[in-house]
Formats: C-alpha cells, structure tokens, sequence
C-alpha cells in the first residue's frame, strides 16, 4: 500500500472487496488520454472518459475497446461529467465556465452559461452564468444542480429546471453551515436531496432541494468525487489526494474503503470523479496518473 504521507487516511477500516482489472481500456495508434478528469458509464454499458486532451470524450466499450471521440475541440479544460436519466451526456468545463448537454451521439442540445465569461449574469441581465463549474447532478424532476468554484471562481450551488432556466442558487465563500471552499461533486438522492463534497472544507454537506442547510459529516483529507452504488442507498466516493476510494452509509460514515497513494494499481495521483455500473464495478478517473482504473468486485 503507498504511503499517505501528510494527508489524512483513516484507520482500521474494513477492505472494501474489490481487485484491479489492469490496462482495460484500448486506443487507436498515436493516441493518448492525457489528464482523466471524469468518467461514467452509460446504460449499454459503454463507459465515457473525459479527458483533458484532443479527443476530449472518449468512448469505449464495455471490454474497454475504444469506439469515438466526440467533442472534439469544444472545450478547454475538462472537469466535470454526468448522464441523464434519458442518457444524455452533461459536462462542465472550469475554465471556460461552461456546461454543455449533448445527445448520446454528441451533439450539443444546451450551453448553459457563456464560454470565456466569468460571471453571475450575462451583460443583458437574461442568462445565468458561471464561475468555474465543476460537477452536475439531477433532481427527481429533472431539476439540474451544478456546483462551481475550482479555485478562482465563488464556491456556490446553482439550480436550473430541466429546461436550463436558472431557479435558485446558495453558498458562498466561507467554513459555515451552507458555505463552500470548491463544492467539487454532487450528487441527488431519490428524496431530493442534495449531497455536496465540500472539498477544501473536508466535509460532506447535506441539502434540501432548495439548499436548506440539513447535516454534514467532516472526511478530512480531499474529498472530490461522489457516485451512487446500484441500490442508491450507498455512496461511493473518490478521496482525492488520499487515493481512496471509500463507501459511506446514508448518514456518510465510512464503512468500507481500499486503494491508496502511488502509481501502481489501485493507487492515485488524485482519485478525481468515479463511475459505478450496474454490476458496482468501479471506474475511477485520475488527474495526475493519467488514467482510468476499473476495480471489481474479489
């Protein structure tokens, strides 16, 4: 296991059970990832990479066989990346402060904010826009949450309704109940509530639907990506610079986890977003190593 050297780790915690698949995923002659920042898996099984290189968004198969590219020069900095109920593709983009919907087949449907512009509102009054969007997440109604503020930009939640149009927003900078230091990932459960990875603020924060403050749980270290288990009563979640991946309970204590600093397999540079599928196959996306690691079940 790496050593964890400054970073928090916790103790005397259960193995989480699972084993690493090594190299699965193939790539045309020439070609390279660079940065993973995000992964999901779609409903067929595929399994989508976002990527901070020219072939922005991978697709593979579900044997790890690369299939296309999409999104090929839209975007500058990859970060965030989520399907929909209807499979649609939804990505975040930090520096150029956007988040763009596309169909299964890539094709744009929905630019929210405006590319290049780092800002509450578009000049004429009529769009909302961002500050370094990081992650996407989905009410029961379609409703979409995106958190932003990746280091530069005002840590904060934003809510739209299923059509883009901007419905509310809370957060700010600050340690407080309902304050942000990089709201990095969220996630919605089947109630409606809102789980947000506080991440330089080591916690978890838990929210009505319209960000009333209810609970949060303090995971010291860097807490960055958040994922449902099959059952949506489980969370899995990427700890970041720790390189563990750790599964909390409802109430976010840490049950099970496994994986650590290092190069090697199921170790992490930064264990950045993870996807599961419908098996709780994990997929892991790291910023520094430059990959995507898939973990099974032992």
């Amino acid at each position: 296991m790496a050593q964890a050297g400054t970073i928090p780790v916790a103790q005397n915690v259960p193995d989480l059970g699972y084993r690493v698949v090594p190299d699965i995923f193939t790539l045309p002659e020439g070609v390279n990832t660079g940065p993973c920042s995000a992964v999901a898996v779609r409903g067929n099984g595929n399994i989508l990479i976002f990527t901070r290189s020219e072939h922005a968004l991978m697709e593979f198969n579900p044997k790890g066989m690369y299939l296309r590219s999409l999104g090929r020069g839209v975007f500058d900095n990859p970060h965030g990346l989520r399907l929909d109920a209807e499979d649609n593709i939804w990505v975040t983009d930090t520096v150029a402060h956007i988040v763009v919907k596309m169909n299964a087949e890539g094709r744009i449907l929905m630019v929210l904010g405006v590319k290049g512009r780092a800002t509450d509102w578009h000049q004429a009054g009529h769009l909302r826009c961002f500050d370094e969007p990081n992650d996407i997440a989905f009410g029961p109604k379609g409703e979409v949450y995106i958190t932003q503020g990746h280091g530069k930009g005002e840590s904060r939640a934003l809510k739209f309704d299923k059509d883009g149009n901007f419905l509310t927003t809370w957060g700010g900078e600050g340690r407080g109940q309902g304050e942000f230091n990089q709201p990095h990932a969220v996630i919605v459960d089947r109630k409606g509530l809102v789980y947000i990875a506080d991440r330089s603020n080591q916690r978890i924060q838990v929210f009505d639907a319209d960000g009333k403050y209810l609970r949060e749980k303090q995971h010291p270290g860097t807490p960055c990506g958040l994922a449902w288990c099959s059952d949506e009563k489980h969370i899995m979640m990427a700890h970041g610079h720790t390189g563990r991946i750790m599964k909390l309970d409802m109430e976010l204590n840490l049950l099970a986890a496994t994986g650590g600093q290092g190069k090697g397999p199921n170790c992490y540079g930064e264990a950045h977003y993870l996807a599961l599928d419908a098996q709780d196959n994990i997929y892991v996306a790291d910023t520094l190593n430059w990959n995507v690691q898939k973990l099974v079940k032992a």
